[in-house]
């Protein structure tokens, strides 16, 4: 028999608990030993070359698209003309036809304080074919601008197709970093699902809303060319009786339009649309949402219209989220989860895509619905039939990382980050999804975190042994 000293069994014991905490920590709640270095966020200045205008009296600036219906055949192209309201009109056209058609839009502008806003255009495009490439053009004769986009696949249990995921992006060289390696993601996302919170202009004296103006063109580069679902985010609000503002969302609403009405909803903070094989589900965490409310019964109508056998993936945004293990906006997003989490598990919801925070955080599924005043059971415990609650208020903006995080780890938390970067939702069929979240510190393709989606309506087992 062989006699080990002391220290040499030491230091076995020592490798043996590593190795088996190891093992425990791949196997959910995870902290990313990955520490990002300490820096302010820093907003790019005013002449930076991401905020340009482009040439040309009058032309058209800060063009954006997103979804125009309820199911993918129609486009609301916006875009802000400085000088003068200039044509309503947009020219489209598939690729490889020579017809081009029209289609005339509004045009609206408003008074913030002492700012007065552009000429802001919003056009919608009908009855568009599925799964095209199609050019549009927006300006007058000396000025015009061309781009393109191109339209889903037919709504349909086994379409495939990729979402990019951002939030809280604001507009500081993070920023520029985060959208930069959207664009560059080799995984190509086809729309953008965009948890709120845009330009953070009311950080700035008297809401200054030249910084909408700005963050505008800053994102054109990819919101002219592919759809971004908007959600309403905290500072979207706008509210600042101060100085004379008391309507909320007044720039928000006048700038970013969506097809609310298409769901039968009465505001544009909370409605709903099928793309390919998702069914997507907007909410505002800013608008009242309890018991008799116009969004509550709203929502309590709209989930049992959805046809899992059409869109088997039901996908959720909302801005505050309902899970966070980060000492930030703690509590904020609780009279929310009261209220919708038992329906939500009811009708199994695949995935809660959140910003607000900071930071990143994905959980595991669990549900804390079992509560009531007799029986105190009030623990969120594993629930197959809930969804993963995601995080992802990393964009980049100039408040900064939220990087103080609770302790120990609850055990909802798969894993956490104090990093910016997007994620992307690559559905594959109507069972399979492949989520991965990128950081902005690695190269595009890097995957701090990924996990493979089990459908909750078609293929509805653990993933959390992944």
């Amino acid at each position: 028999m062989s006699h080990f000293p002391s220290s040499s069994i030491c230091f076995i014991v020592i490798i043996s608990i590593l190795v088996s905490n190891s093992t425990l920590l791949c196997n959910g709640g995870k902290t990313s030993v990955y520490v990002r270095k300490a820096e302010k966020s820093v907003e790019m200045p005013l002449h930076s070359d991401v905020f340009q205008a482009p040439s040309g009296y009058n032309a058209p600036q800060q063009v954006h698209i997103t979804q125009g219906d309820h199911v993918g055949k129609a486009v609301i192209v916006s875009w802000v003309t400085e000088d003068e309201p200039g044509s309503n009109t947009v020219v489209y056209w598939r690729e490889n036809s020579k017809e081009k058609k029209k289609a005339m839009g509004n045009v609206y502008t408003y008074k913030f304080y002492n700012y007065t806003s552009g000429f802001i255009h919003h056009c919608t495009i009908r009855n568009l074919e599925y799964d095209t490439k199609y050019y549009y053009v927006v300006g007058d004769r000396n000025s015009m601008r061309k781009f393109w986009f191109t339209t889903p696949p037919q709504v349909g249990p086994d379409v495939p197709y990729t979402f990019g995921i951002m939030g809280d992006l604001g507009q500081t060289y993070a920023s520029n970093i985060t959208l930069t390696h959207y664009e560059n993601n080799p995984e190509k996302g086809q729309a953008v699902l965009f948890v709120g919170d845009l330009s953070y202009a009311d950080n700035h004296p008297n809401h200054d809303n030249v910084r909408w103006d700005t963050w505008a063109r800053f994102v054109e580069r990819s919101a002219a060319y592919q759809p971004w679902i908007w959600t309403a985010g905290n500072h979207e609000i706008d509210f600042a009786p101060e100085i004379g503002e008391t309507k909320p969302f007044k720039p928000y609403t006048h700038r970013y339009h969506v097809p609310y009405r298409a769901s039968q909803s009465t505001a544009p903070f909370w409605y709903s649309i099928k793309r390919a094989s998702a069914y997507i589900i907007v909410l505002s965490s800013y608008s009242a949402y309890g018991k008799y409310t116009p969004q509550n019964q709203w929502l309590e109508q709209e989930l049992p219209k959805v046809n899992r056998s059409e869109t088997p993936w039901l996908i959720v945004l909302t801005h505050s989220p309902w899970y966070n293990s980060y000492n930030y906006h703690y509590m904020e997003g609780e009279t929310m989860r009261v209220m919708y989490e038992p329906w939500f598990v009811e009708h199994k919801v695949d995935i809660v895509l959140s910003g607000h925070v900071h930071a990143y955080e994905r959980s595991e599924r669990v549900s804390n619905i079992a509560y009531n005043i007799m029986n105190g059971e009030c623990r969120p415990v594993k629930d197959l039939s809930a969804p993963v609650y995601i995080t992802i208020g990393d964009g980049g903006n100039i408040e900064g990382l939220a990087n103080n995080m609770t302790e120990p780890q609850p055990e909802y938390s798969a894993y956490r980050e104090a990093s910016f970067g997007h994620a992307i939702f690559d559905i594959k069929n109507r069972t399979h999804a492949r989520y991965s979240w990128h950081r902005n510190h690695d190269g595009y393709a890097v995957e701090a975190d990924s996990m493979w989606f089990f459908n909750r309506f078609w293929h509805p087992v653990d993933e959390s042994s992944q």
